[in-house]
């Protein structure tokens, strides 16, 4: 064996013995005898013959150190001293035993990935948006939290929200009044919510410590405070118009009087800041519907030829009496009179004709008034006067299209808020009498009757209707309720 090996660097893609740049990745190190004594057989050598060379062979009992700089050398790291025109690297000594141990893989070489400049701005622009996102996420929640919060109104109020105002000003207008904290944290949570053109006008009743939340869901929907207007049955259409423009909640004016009889008086519901002519228009819109149902659901035999003359014959029995029990009765004795082709005789028919929609007389009927000839008076005229004398409610429009199924053609009052009905002309003079007694006792009686009684005690006719009159008044003339009209047998079918 040889004493000692020689390394020095190669290129390992074989192609050469020496790459021109030593400190290449590509370069190893390789034990190699010196030039001098590879092309000889050293197999018949004794290792005793071998005398080592002093310019080659060292002594290896010591770390081998470099002549110049006196330090030992990396045995893998590359020389420092490589000469350019030989080819090679300064060669190092290995011992037998370092030279058959296997040489050490090399490390990958580090490659250097140039970035795409395109890619290097998109990542920078996603981690712009996933920073705002985030930004914008924590705003959204605070933001959240301040629109479900309790709001800091203290107690309950009630503000108006004008008809064609601005969101920003409906905002404004709530933090002004203490409704909302922060206007333009509404403003936002609104156009989030895309009801910027949701929001209603009107008066709102708003609780104490009502969140944003609760108060734009509250305008969405329009719960605002609903006002009433109440217009009692009976009244002339005047008299309803003189109501509505006695309402102040009400705004508006009313045109023209609208016809007699074509309103259906009821409770009716609106906001603050409607119009009065729209109230008058659900009126008519609410009578036609009722009339219509009720025309259709009419008890055929009844003597009525079209729902003018229903309405009309209803504004009568609506006149005659204020209790709904007797409503039925009334219309059927009318319906009995117009059979047998006899006059009506209703006193309410000559008040209207005298005052027309003003409504009252605010006295008693004259024995001159009852015996003129005017369109509405009943005691002179055949069948029904020429349009209703007030406005009828449902309650007399159902009466008079299915009256009650009896024989009375007359009817009185009874001194006691209500009527006394006879199917004879004896017993319609025995009830007068009655009446008229009653009339008696009560002119002489020191306290004030009940003031159903005195409706009845104000006027000469049948009626008990609601009309203002004095409590107590004079004997009044004779009635003259069909006592002089003789009864004739109804018209042949």
């Amino acid at each position: 064996m040889i004493g000692g090996f020689w390394k020095r660097r190669r290129d390992k893609s074989g192609d050469g013995d020496v790459a021109e740049d030593p400190d290449s990745d590509m370069m190893e190190d390789v034990p190699v005898l010196p030039a001098e004594f590879q092309d000889q057989d050293f197999s018949s050598v004794s290792e005793q013959a071998y005398a080592p060379d002093p310019e080659y062979d060292q002594d290896y009992s010591e770390p081998y150190v470099e002549p110049d700089t006196g330090q030992a050398p990396d045995d893998f790291g590359p020389s420092e001293n490589y000469n350019s025109q030989a080819g090679y690297d300064r060669i190092y000594p290995r011992s037998p035993a370092e030279a058959i141990q296997p040489e050490a893989a090399p490390l990958p070489p580090s490659v250097k990935r140039k970035q795409n400049r395109i890619v290097r701005a998109l990542n920078g622009i996603i981690a712009a948006i996933i920073f705002f996102l985030l930004i914008g996420a924590g705003i959204m929640f605070v933001g959240f939290r301040q629109f479900v919060a309790d709001g800091p109104l203290t107690e309950t109020r009630n503000i108006v929200i004008p008809q064609g105002g601005s969101l920003t000003s409906i905002a404004t207008r709530l933090e002004r009044e203490g409704i909302i904290a922060d206007a333009y944290m509404f403003l936002a949570s609104v156009s989030v919510a895309r009801a910027s053109n949701q929001l209603k006008a009107g008066e709102y009743l708003f609780r104490e410590n009502m969140s944003m939340r609760d108060v734009m869901q509250m305008l969405i929907e329009g719960k605002s405070i609903l006002h009433g207007v109440t217009l009692p049955e009976g009244r002339t259409s005047l008299q309803i118009v003189e109501i509505l423009r006695a309402d102040p909640i009400l705004v508006g004016e009313i045109a023209d009087i609208p016809p007699e009889g074509s309103l259906l008086p009821e409770t009716y519901k609106f906001t603050r800041g409607d119009e009065r002519q729209a109230i008058i228009t659900r009126m008519r819109q609410a009578r036609d519907r009722a009339l219509a149902r009720i025309w259709s659901n009419r008890d055929a035999s009844i003597p009525i030829q079209s729902p003018g003359d229903l309405v009309i014959l209803a504004s009568i029995v609506e006149k005659e009496t204020g209790r709904a029990d007797e409503r039925p009765q009334v219309a059927a004795v009318f319906a009995n009179r117009l059979r047998r082709g006899m006059r009506l005789q209703s006193d309410p028919t000559i008040i209207y004709g005298i005052v027309g929609g003003q409504g009252t007389l605010g006295r008693p009927i004259r024995r001159s008034e009852i015996d003129a000839t005017t369109p509405y008076n009943t005691y002179q005229i055949d069948g029904l006067p020429p349009t209703p004398i007030a406005n009828p409610g449902i309650a007399a429009l159902e009466a008079t299209a299915n009256p009650s199924q009896t024989k009375d053609l007359f009817f009185v009052a009874d001194g006691t808020g209500g009527h006394a009905f006879s199917e004879t002309l004896a017993g319609h003079q025995q009830n007068v009498r009655r009446w008229r007694q009653f009339q008696a006792q009560a002119a002489a009686a020191p306290t004030t009757p009940d003031p159903a009684i005195s409706a009845q005690l104000s006027s000469p006719d049948t009626t008990s209707s609601s009309e203002s009159s004095p409590a107590i008044v004079p004997p009044l003339p004779e009635l003259k309720l069909n006592l002089t009209v003789p009864l004739v047998p109804p018209p042949a079918q």
